[in-house]
């Protein structure tokens, strides 16, 4: 079957791995001058199975205040004119309550299972050259009664297959000595020792530089901007761009931020709204004072993974529209909160600053699967997980497009459940 995925994320590049592996003829086509342009290129770098918590959850209400109107708050909405924005805020505070956040994160925890099950398998995905590591993670609280919610998170999520130790100050200490530098607001932390890490924008170069060879055949369009999806009837029959009609038997949009605006030009209302974080990429200057576990500080919302020889820092949250231009501000307090955690770890004089698009449902639910239209699927919508759920969301739809029994409850990632 020929099939374009639309889309050169880690999110469409493994959909085309998985899709080429079946046997189809698969285009991938971007706007972008390359690969993983968007919001694949620099972010958090953590695959983290068993941390997918949605960001909808009833501790929002108690931070309200702090996000509408907090300077250095890691999560901030600014209202826009966008009417869009407002229906995307509403559906958002309306999903956050203890039976939902509950609801979505078992949801997750499958498609998340299953994603590092399909990449466990792979070998050839393996053998690429992206700095896969199984270092583990550790998430820190500074307070008693963030650690107690965690633990009582950990024990709800074990019951899905997630091993997670409780570990007090010593015990973060222990697995990390490089937190040693905030020892004195550290009051413990959940460590999950089979989380990882890797660069996303690696893997991406490494999928298309193995699915160009002879055995693939993939063909990646890119500097093609899609303008609109062509619909006919109840059927695509191709997605029109600067230079002409791409013709297929069947279509993948996984087009991150744009998959909106795309979905719109053929009828469909896709709840994906942009929520920009930021990332530094520093070079380690002092090996034993960085980090060599993945972790997740809960008081700054800030992540941190070692890839190679450099430390990635990723954060922050702001639900401020769509543009991608970097903010001075949020830059510094990034710059300064990360120095502040790991002072040592990097002479700070190399930031190699970036900000993406991350493309979210209210419910922070992916939209997979079906889409109303009989060859259009719908891989989209994945927020801050996209790395950590891509290889599971294409194997949902490999098995869809093959007629093969789905490996999780569709349902549960239908634009309706979104």
């Amino acid at each position: 079957m020929d099939i374009v995925v639309i889309g050169s994320g880690v999110v469409g590049m493994t959909t085309a791995w998985r899709l080429a592996r079946d046997g189809h003829r698969v285009t991938v086509v971007d706007r972008a001058p390359a690969t993983a342009q968007g919001a694949s290129r620099a972010n958090g770098a953590q695959l983290s199975y068993s941390y997918v918590a949605p960001l909808a959850g009833p501790g929002v209400w108690f931070d309200l205040p702090k996000f509408l109107f907090g300077r250095d708050s890691p999560v901030r909405f600014r209202p826009g004119l966008d009417l869009f924005q407002y229906r995307w805020l509403l559906k958002f505070l309306a999903a956050c309550t203890r039976s939902e956040a509950l609801a979505t994160t078992r949801k997750l925890l499958r498609l998340a299972y299953l994603s590092r099950d399909v990449l466990h398998d792979a070998a050839d995905i393996r053998a690429l050259d992206f700095h896969w590591r199984q270092a583990g993670k550790l998430v820190v609280y500074g307070s008693a009664e963030g650690l107690s919610g965690a633990r009582a998170q950990a024990e709800y999520q074990s019951r899905f297959g997630s091993r997670q130790q409780v570990l007090d100050r010593e015990g973060c200490l222990a697995v990390e000595p490089a937190l040693q530098s905030i020892a004195g607001r550290l009051h413990g932390g959940v460590f999950t020792a089979d989380d990882e890490a890797a660069d996303p924008y690696r893997l991406c170069q490494g999928i298309e530089a193995m699915l160009s060879g002879d055995n693939h055949g993939v063909r990646f369009v890119y500097g093609r901007k899609v303008r609109r999806l062509l619909r006919e009837g109840r059927r695509l029959r191709g997605v029109e761009t600067a230079d002409g009609v791409i013709e297929a038997d069947a279509y993948v949009l996984a087009a991150g931020v744009a998959s909106r605006r795309l979905g719109l030009s053929a009828g469909l209302d896709l709840p994906v709204y942009p929520i920009k974080g930021y990332s530094l990429s520093l070079p380690i200057a002092n090996d034993a004072a960085a980090p060599r576990v993945s972790i997740t500080d809960t008081a700054q919302k800030l992540v941190y993974a070692r890839l190679g020889s450099a430390l990635r820092v990723a954060g922050m949250a702001d639900i401020v529209g769509p543009s991608d231009s970097i903010d001075p501000a949020r830059l510094e307090q990034l710059t300064r909160q990360a120095r502040e955690t790991f002072p040592q770890a990097s002479t700070w004089q190399e930031l190699s600053p970036w900000t993406g698009l991350r493309p979210a449902t209210p419910k922070g639910l992916p939209v997979l699967g079906e889409s109303g239209l009989d060859n259009l699927l719908l891989n989209t919508g994945h927020g801050a997980l996209g790395f950590t759920l891509a290889f599971g969301s294409a194997e949902a739809i490999a098995a869809q497009v093959a007629g093969r029994p789905a490996p999780v409850p569709m349902e549960d990632f239908s634009l309706k459940a979104a």
